[in-house]
């Protein structure tokens, strides 16, 4: 009467068991096939990427097309390109306050010595109709006359010792002057490293605005009248027209200097497939199908589509242009693990 209770009991903690222990089963097998797996995932970049050096010392990896396809690998073929040849500079955009001041002593001069000069004249013309001017008053009328004709050679005498003779010159100075006080125009001054030199003028400059790949052309005005202090390099001054690219005065800018003379030759290198490392830049450029040999690039010439690069890489070659960053890594990794 008591045994069928008792009977049912253990029937169903046999059951609650066998359940229990199934369940184990199932997960460690799972969890097992899930770690595999995972492992295989790893190996899938790794397991067949082998790096090597190349005759020139560059790194030379090799990874299968299955690898190429896990990490979103993708080449571009690189197409001939030409370039104007420059020099590298840099400067600033400069304060207009200093050259307002001078043409406007400039400006006063002149106004001082055409008063005078009239007074001049009309003293000189009583004087010779015997009217009521003496030869004293003529004096001091001519004498007057001779101040300000000093005056006004010494104003123009300092605003081309400070500014130089093209800017002094300009058709219309007193608007040009406007157009800097405004910021519609600015003036940007650039200089060459120290031991640099242009043996003929450049023709223009392409300036590189901060924080941006950014250009904006600035037309050639004249050699710097002075050497700058800290540089002591030769200086050049150029005009921009600022509406495109809100220059202020004080602003530090680099900026390229086109110069007369045959064109470069070379390619242009998209942003995205330059990987920097230990201060230096480099590629990926595809060898074979499954080889990729890193280079080293020299980052010399900025422009709104990436870097115009005269060495290193050539027209035709076939450069990773997605996951380059991700084959940097991956052979750092198989370094460290050969270390290990």
């Amino acid at each position: 009467m008591f045994h069928r209770p008792v009977m049912k009991t253990k029937i169903l903690l046999s059951l609650v068991i066998v359940v229990a222990a199934a369940a184990l089963i199932y997960g460690y097998e799972r969890m097992s096939k899930e770690r595999t797996a995972a492992a295989e995932g790893d190996q899938a970049v790794t397991a067949e990427l082998k790096v090597k050096g190349g005759t020139n010392g560059e790194a030379v990896v090799n990874l299968d097309l299955n690898a190429q396809k896990l990490i979103g690998l993708q080449t571009a073929t690189l197409a001939a390109s030409t370039q104007a040849p420059e020099m590298k500079g840099y400067g600033r955009v400069l304060d207009p306050a200093p050259l307002v001041a001078l043409v406007s002593d400039m400006a006063s001069a002149h106004a001082e010595l055409d008063s005078s000069s009239k007074e001049y004249q009309r003293v000189k013309g009583l004087f010779a109709q015997g009217e009521n001017a003496s030869a004293r008053a003529l004096e001091t009328a001519e004498a007057a006359m001779k101040r300000d004709q000093i005056a006004v050679k010494t104003a123009e005498a300092q605003l081309v010792a400070a500014w130089g003779k093209a800017l002094a010159g300009q058709p219309d100075l007193p608007a040009f002057i406007q157009s800097l006080v405004k910021l519609e125009n600015v003036l940007v001054r650039l200089d060459l490293p120290s031991g640099d030199s242009l043996k003929e003028t450049p023709t223009g400059a392409r300036l590189l605005l901060p924080g941006t790949a950014q250009s904006v052309e600035a037309r050639f005005l004249e050699w710097a009248a002075t050497a700058d202090p800290l540089v002591q390099g030769e200086g050049f001054l150029f005009v921009v027209t600022n509406a495109p690219a809100g220059l202020t005065p004080g602003l530090a800018l680099t900026g390229f200097l086109q110069v007369p003379g045959e064109p470069l030759h070379g390619v242009i290198v998209p942003d995205a497939a330059v990987v920097r490392s230990a201060g230096r830049a480099w590629v990926y450029v595809q060898t074979s199908e499954t080889t990729f040999e890193r280079r080293d690039i020299a980052l010399d010439h900025p422009g709104a589509d990436g870097w115009f690069v005269t060495s290193g890489v050539a027209p035709d070659d076939r450069l990773v242009v997605t996951g380059a960053q991700a084959l940097l890594s991956e052979e750092r990794k198989s370094q460290i693990k050969l270390e290990d």
